[in-house]
């Protein structure tokens, strides 16, 4: 089957109303955004945005159906499992694509942190497939097939259920289409008709990959020889699942008609959670991976980044240097829905741009028409449902900066410090007054190719300048919201108290970087606040660039 790839860049707009950010997952004929719809009045609110490649030969009036289709089903399963799934808010045909637009998502798709954590436990596994099955119990139920189901379908946040996207994709379009061939079913492999067993198959794939760090049919080089190994090859021994392993080797049986029923699933499932003593909830916890202030790009003068490192550290206690602001017409809304009137902006005119910003909830884009008429304008400034379901802990809001990038920052926090660099470098510090905690955000257009290098040759040097300097353990490479990052923990005395920090860097490609640096004493290493706003760093952060 022939597809259109269509080129678009971060600088457009799809449907003169959508503007990419970053990568989120790609698949065959599929790449998943984290974008922002841009409003007439110039405010960007954000969203998930797909693009999924149309058969040549699709006629127009098809592919709008196939974007009727897209919405409909989707506005029925969010009634079926509110809160399980990012409904479908807009969906559009350009350019020999289909463009589904998604509210946004609190969270990351299993597939990053599959590629991040390499295996989970079999009692996270369990728990994560419990809460899959209950979504597609409930879909099977009114007769609807997903049929696309990948990681990178399922998006893990850090409170709350997990959240599923791509339902209405599967027989959407003129052509047999599978965006995930290694988590396809036999079925799916020789161009049959599928059913819910489908689905139930992809249950099983995604336990074995959680379990085994791969999944049970290797890609390669083609979709067409990956499907291939599907239907005939034998099913590789899964040699980590313990307990699981009669679980997964009941889903994945050639013949649908003998794959397990969803009831004893259920049952098999439950009983994995309930052998486990570490087991205290079926929701499972997103990765905890330590990440921290500022990722140095070889710009900063050693004597710069020095400075920087105790600044980090020590900001905390001065009042703060500038302070979030809210846009026009936008209001200031937490976690727990609670809304407050605009902060007034507190710099002077003639300020610097990059001490302001913009703290909101997460909002969702307002459904438009598939025909590509202009969006309505906003219903309401209610929360959206993921702030109020839980996607934030309480007392969080997003911060917007006016240089691109936006994170989720505690109650109280504030922008403290701006450093400009060359070559449209800069770092940005959050804290809070009486909070010896700090977040800084840096970005680098002078990286190298390697992100472990960066650390290593770039950033250590002068971080073993400051006083009681001690790496904690190697520098480690990961990836993080689809790009190539590295990370590296340690130790330093910043007057007289031993604070660590951990930095994630990640690399955008053309030479340029972000990196997170957070940093806390190491009192306060393993707290529940500390490891909660953790958490929330990483799962909020999206990466912008300068200005």
């Amino acid at each position: 089957m022939t597809m259109v790839k269509t080129q678009v860049s971060a600088h457009e707009l799809v449907a003169g109303r959508y503007r990419l950010l970053d990568v989120v997952h790609r698949e065959t004929n599929r790449v998943s955004w984290y974008g922002e719809y841009v409003e007439d009045t110039g405010a960007a609110r954000p969203c998930l945005v797909t693009r999924i490649g149309l058969p040549v030969e699709q006629a127009e009036e098809r592919a709008r159906q196939a974007a009727d289709r897209v919405l409909r089903v989707s506005e029925t399963m969010a009634g079926l499992c509110p809160g399980r799934i990012a409904a479908v808010v807009d969906a559009v045909q350009e350019e020999g694509s289909l463009w589904t637009v998604t509210e946004w998502i609190d969270g990351l798709p299993l597939s990053q942190l599959l590629s991040q954590k390499g295996t989970f436990s079999t009692a996270k596994a369990a728990s994560i497939g419990l809460q899959l099955l209950e979504v597609l119990e409930a879909a099977h139920d009114q007769g609807i097939t997903h049929g696309e189901l990948s990681p990178g379908q399922v998006f893990l946040r850090t409170g709350g259920p997990l959240v599923l996207t791509g339902f209405g994709l599967a027989g959407a379009t003129l052509a047999p289409r599978v965006a995930a061939p290694s988590y396809a079913s036999p079925e799916q492999a020789r161009d049959e008709r599928i059913g819910p067993a489908a689905d139930m198959w992809a249950l099983g794939a995604m336990l074995y990959a959680m379990v085994e760090g791969r999944p049970p049919y290797r890609d390669r080089d083609r979709p067409e020889s990956t499907l291939k190994g599907v239907d005939r090859l034998p099913l590789r021994t899964p040699l980590r699942a313990g307990s699981l392993a009669p679980t997964v080797q009941g889903l994945l049986r050639k013949d649908s008609r003998e794959r397990l029923t969803r009831t004893v699933v259920r049952q098999s499932l439950t009983r994995v959670l309930d052998e486990d003593p570490h087991s205290a909830a079926p929701a499972p916890r997103l990765q905890r991976v330590r990440a921290a202030a500022q990722y140095v790009g070889p710009q900063w003068s050693g004597r710069a980044m020095a400075a920087g490192t105790a600044l980090a550290v020590v900001t905390v206690a001065v009042a703060a240097l500038a302070v979030t602001h809210q846009l026009p017409g936008t209001e200031e809304t937490s976690a727990s829905g609670a809304q407050s009137t605009p902060s007034t902006p507190a710099t002077a005119p003639g300020a610097d741009s990059a001490e302001r910003g913009t703290a909101t909830a997460l909002p969702t884009p307002t459904p438009t028409a598939p025909s590509g008429s202009s969006p309505s304008a906003p219903a309401s400034s209610s929360p959206s449902p993921s702030a109020s379901a839980g996607g934030l802990p309480a007392g969080y809001r997003v911060y917007r900066a006016s240089e691109g990038f936006s994170v989720a920052l505690p109650k109280g926090w504030k922008r403290l410090e701006t450093a400009n660099g060359a070559d449209n470098s800069y770092r940005v510090t959050f804290g809070a007054a009486g909070d010896p905690r700090t977040l800084a955000v840096t970005y680098s257009e002078s990286a190298g190719p390697d992100p472990v290098a960066v650390w290593r040759d770039d950033v250590e040097p002068n971080l073993k300048k400051d006083a009681g300097f001690q790496r904690i353990g190697a520098i480690a490479p990961t990836t993080y919201l689809g790009y190539k990052a590295a990370d590296m923990e340690w130790l330093v005395d910043a007057d007289g108290t031993q604070v660590r920090t951990f930095g994630r860097g990640f690399l955008l490609g053309g030479h340029r970087s972000f990196s997170l640096r957070w940093t806390t004493p190491v009192a306060d290493w393993d707290d529940d606040a500390s490891e909660e706003a953790l958490d929330t760093f990483l799962a909020t952060f999206r990466p912008g660039s300068a200005n």
